[in-house]
């Protein structure tokens, strides 16, 4: 399982950095939540591609950092913690460094993620 999910995380930094809306979307369920880090919940695949499609045209990209947390919660179900950032044009973006909270579970198509948490870090 914990193979097969960091496969997974690791086509969402593949397919984000190649800018495919539609592709990274496919790796959501189709009733996906997907709240971003301003806070807005995009409900359902079709929102996350739409978001992603504007969002893709600008000069970001993600970077993995460090070894994501994943932990069984069910048959079929898993809690993903990552944490990441991006650079913009070709800069890292320290103030944009989250930490990533996934929901995965085992479709009939595969592991994909049913809900999605990004949270800035920040130091109170």
């Amino acid at each position: 399982m914990s193979a097969e999910i960091r496969r997974l995380l690791d086509r969402v930094y593949e397919i984000w950095n190649a800018g495919d809306a539609a592709a990274y979307a496919a790796l959501f369920t189709e009733d996906a939540d997907y709240i971003t880090y301003f806070g807005a919940n995009l409900k359902g695949r079709q929102a996350i591609e739409d978001a992603h499609r504007q969002l893709f045209t600008m000069p970001i990209k993600l970077e993995s950092r460090g070894e994501p947390a994943i932990r069984e919660l069910g048959d079929g179900v898993a809690l993903v913690i990552a944490t990441g950032g991006s650079t913009v044009d070709g800069e890292p973006e320290p103030e944009r460094d989250s930490v990533l909270t996934y929901t995965a579970v085992r479709t009939p198509e595969g592991w994909q993620f049913a809900s999605f948490q990004n949270t800035r870090v920040s130091r109170p």
